[in-house]
């Protein structure tokens, strides 16, 4: 695998994503998402990645959730990309922090109605005793929001801003290309790794 030893690793990132869209069957853009408790145990989940550039990663949730709750605890946190489909995966280890308001209006805007009022409805990562609640809910936000809902005040955005990105390329007998990007000092410096 060719790295540049010039190129800003989000730059990377996102030529690989390129790829990963010609070629993953379903949600190229998936991620998992590892927060940490308030005991330390961590904790992971998929979501799915949003937007992206030079300042980070961006996803949208339920800022009551389970994940929200322990970045507000712990804001550091890790997202992973496994791409089958081109034998690739990044790592993405930073802090994670929420995005302005504006960004969170216009996702939630682009969504399609039923994701919006999903949005009011679920009271995310909490007991639910029934399908038929949840489902009962979406129809009295759908009688309450016509036409165009405003977005919850617990629901938004988290941008994970990276401090150190690893790629990893599939090679021949386990023999994978690995190479570390670390923030040092405002500059990335880069580092190839044994498999």
């Amino acid at each position: 695998m060719e790295i540049n030893l010039n190129e800003h690793p989000v730059d990377l990132f996102s030529s690989w994503f390129e790829e990963a869209k010609k070629s993953e069957i379903n949600d190229p853009q998936a991620m998992s998402f590892s927060s940490v408790s308030e005991d330390g145990c961590p904790s992971v989940r998929m979501v799915l990645l949003r937007n992206f550039d030079k300042r980070g990663f961006v996803f949208f949730t339920n800022y009551n959730s389970r994940k929200a709750k322990e970045i507000e605890i712990n804001a550091n946190g890790a997202l992973c990309f496994h791409w089958k489909s081109i034998r690739r995966q990044v790592r993405v280890i930073g802090r994670v922090e929420k995005v302005s308001d504006n960004e969170s209006d216009e996702y939630y805007f682009s969504r399609p109605l039923g994701s919006q009022i999903g949005a009011w409805a679920s009271r995310q990562s909490e007991y639910l005793d029934s399908r038929e609640k949840l489902i009962k809910k979406v129809k009295e936000y759908e009688k309450k929001f016509l036409d165009k809902p405003p977005r919850p005040p617990f629901w938004g955005g988290f941008r994970l801003v990276p401090k150190e990105m690893e790629f990893w390329s599939d090679g021949k007998f386990r023999l994978h290309d690995r190479f570390n990007f670390k923030l040092v000092e405002e500059a990335w410096e880069i580092n190839r790794l044994y498999p």
